[in-house]
């Protein structure tokens, strides 16, 4: 017999602790979510109440940090496999992280990018002849990477070719977009792998815009880099025909920062 008086069960029982215990300073709760992140990229995919387990804290908490890393695309929810016979009920669900969660823990990556890079540039006796070095490892890189997204590009119309290179860039985890601009287009990559090796060589950015170029077959400007500060990458596509030096770079508004940025643990 359920007497009025018994304390609330399940969820509402976690509501109300929730509600009654206060609520932790937002540097706090930064570096929770940082770890709740971390421990799933440590042990695969898990459940809220695994998570509460190992790191020693309440579900209630457990879950409102991962309601924040769902909405900041850091974490996913998954239904969890079961081998064997399948229990009653349905079944658990489990939290996996992204691609783009990934990459903002391979922060070890850019460091032997950075180093590779290094080494190239001193290998070749530094100064300019590094610089030189540096920038056909570059364009040699980023021209073999082009070879994957030139079937695309070529097999698109000529009015979507530019939305045809933003599908093959998201697909190697740039999330890029195409988009409307003044006498011409947008190429927009909210994400970059490699940003803290092209903050350091930016090499990498400038042969990057020479492929992009070639893959479009018309000269391309590149307005603003995820490397030098900005919060996406953005490059002008000129209309055919439209030669890009009588395009006045302050009518087009570079887009405005993303919620993710390439390299910086999940917020």
């Amino acid at each position: 017999m359920k007497y009025a008086s018994e304390a609330p069960r399940g969820r509402a029982a976690e509501t109300a602790a929730r509600s009654a215990t206060p609520t932790p300073a937002p540097e706090e709760q930064h570096g929770t979510r940082n770890r709740v992140a971390r421990s799933i990229l440590d042990h695969g995919p898990s459940t809220a109440a695994e998570l509460a387990q190992r790191l020693e804290l309440t579900q209630a908490a457990v879950r409102r940090h991962l309601d924040t890393l769902v909405a900041d695309g850091v974490v996913e929810p998954r239904e969890k496999r079961v081998y064997g016979a399948r229990g009653r009920g349905r079944p658990a669900k489990v939290f996996a992280v992204t691609d783009c969660g990934r990459d903002a823990f391979d922060q070890a990556y850019d460091k032997l990018a950075v180093d590779a890079l290094r080494w190239i540039e001193q290998s070749a006796g530094g100064g300019e002849a590094g610089r030189a070095a540096v920038a056909a490892f570059a364009r040699a890189r980023l021209a073999a990477q082009a070879e994957g997204y030139r079937g695309a590009v070529e097999a698109a119309a000529p009015g979507g070719r530019t939305a045809a290179l933003a599908g093959a860039l998201s697909a190697d985890g740039y999330a890029a977009t195409a988009r409307s601009a003044p006498v011409g287009e947008q190429l927009c990559q909210h994400h970059c792998p490699v940003a803290h090796a092209a903050e350091r060589y930016p090499q990498l950015c400038e042969a990057e815009t020479e492929v992009f170029s070639q893959l479009l077959g018309t000269h391309v400007q590149r307005l603003a880099t995820i490397a030098h500060g900005d919060g996406v990458c953005t490059t002008f596509i000129p209309k055919t025909g439209t030669p890009v030096e009588k395009t006045d770079p302050s009518t087009i508004k570079p887009t405005t920062a993303s919620a993710t940025t390439a390299g910086r643990n999940p917020e």
